[in-house]
């Protein structure tokens, strides 16, 4: 027998064998839907540890540091579901907290909403909203900040204090030319209301915080104005922009403008947004600083995560490759250095959730 007859019957025989076996083909894992809990309820769907594969030896030391460093609450989402959920020295997932500057991004997002409401545009100078004279500025100085220099932090106004009264926002540089983590971001909270024609607390409820199922208020503390809420509450934010301005089906924010807000909003700080950190960039600039660092604010980190971080390390970070929404709530986790990106929080904090999943 030639050898190419060989071929062709081992082959036929390979087919028979093949078709004779019985056991049908692996279905396809089918793609995990992205969850939302309800609106209304304490029901919200869990993930177990073993079942995403993550390694349950780190589970402890994760914990241990979290409690070490003055956690009260602790959130993992991933695909909206809940992996880990953790209370500590009294806290629980009823009691409120408040966010500090980690909810400027909410002041964002409602920006971002009233924008697309056609109630501002974010282009248009600040004064044709709230009226020339909200600065010490030369009028012709404050004509140049618009709403969008209120959200990338580049005014040009003296960040030396916190006071957003008129006498205390003194021209410094023009509008565009200069970053500085300043409070006065808070005036687009009166345009909103001024354009809108509601109050601040009315229009967010009605357009963000009913939406998405949160509960929390606003506060005012010295010249802040600060939102409280549960560590859930918090999470189903992160989660609203991890899944870019969507819940579920309803378009809460346009993706257009999360897509602006979540990416570098000028040419100083790379590592700013819209009022959102920006993890990944070649450098960034720190509050009360106009030092440029170089490097990612946290290189333990996935270099695609954006941050919402707060005064006393309340934070919410969202990983979009590791479809992670990750929060931390509490007091402040190295008291005797409470600056975020050098205190090395962060940097051992996500080492430590890292290591569930490397």
């Amino acid at each position: 027998m030639s050898k190419s007859i060989l071929l062709l019957v081992f082959a036929l025989f390979c087919i028979n064998c093949s078709s004779d076996n019985n056991d049908p083909a692996p279905a396809p894992t089918p793609e995990e839907t992205l969850y939302f809990p309800p609106l209304t309820g304490t029901a919200w769907e869990t993930k177990s540890i073993e079942s995403l594969s993550w390694k349950q030896s780190a589970v402890q030391p994760l914990l241990d540091y979290l409690k070490l460093k003055n956690t009260k609450g602790f959130i993992i989402l991933v695909n909206g579901r809940i992996v880990m959920e953790n209370y500590f020295n009294g806290h629980d997932a009823s009691t409120n907290w408040y966010w500090a500057s980690a909810g400027k991004t909410l002041t964002a997002t409602m920006t971002g909403i009233a924008q697309q409401e056609n109630l501002i545009n974010s282009n248009s100078k600040v004064s044709q909203y709230l009226g020339t004279g909200w600065t010490s500025a030369p009028l012709a100085k404050e004509n140049l900040i618009t709403c969008k220099h209120l959200l990338s932090m580049t005014t040009g106004l003296d960040d030396s204090t916190d006071d957003v009264s008129p006498s205390a926002l003194i021209y410094k540089a023009d509008a565009g030319t200069r970053w500085a983590y300043h409070n006065v971001y808070v005036k687009l909270q009166d345009v909103i209301a001024q354009a809108s024609g509601q109050s601040w607390n009315t229009y967010f409820n009605t357009k963000l915080r009913d939406k998405i199922g949160m509960n929390g208020t606003w506060f005012t503390i010295g010249n802040n104005i600060v939102y409280s809420s549960t560590t859930r509450s918090m999470a189903r934010f992160g989660l609203l922009m991890y899944n870019k301005g969507k819940w579920e089906n309803n378009v809460i924010l346009n993706e257009s403008y999360f897509n602006e807000a979540t990416n570098t909003s000028q040419n100083i700080n790379l590592g700013y947004g819209y009022l959102w950190w920006l993890n990944g960039k070649a450098s960034y600039h720190l509050p009360q600083s106009q030092l440029q660092f170089k490097g990612s604010l946290v290189t333990t980190a996935p270099n695609d995560m954006f941050m919402a971080l707060g005064k006393n390390d309340q934070k919410i970070y969202v990983i979009p490759s590791k479809k992670m929404v990750v929060i931390r709530m509490g007091d402040v986790a190295n008291p005797d250095n409470p600056t975020f990106a050098l205190s090395g929080f962060d940097e051992e904090l996500w080492s430590k959730i890292s290591a569930l999943y490397q």
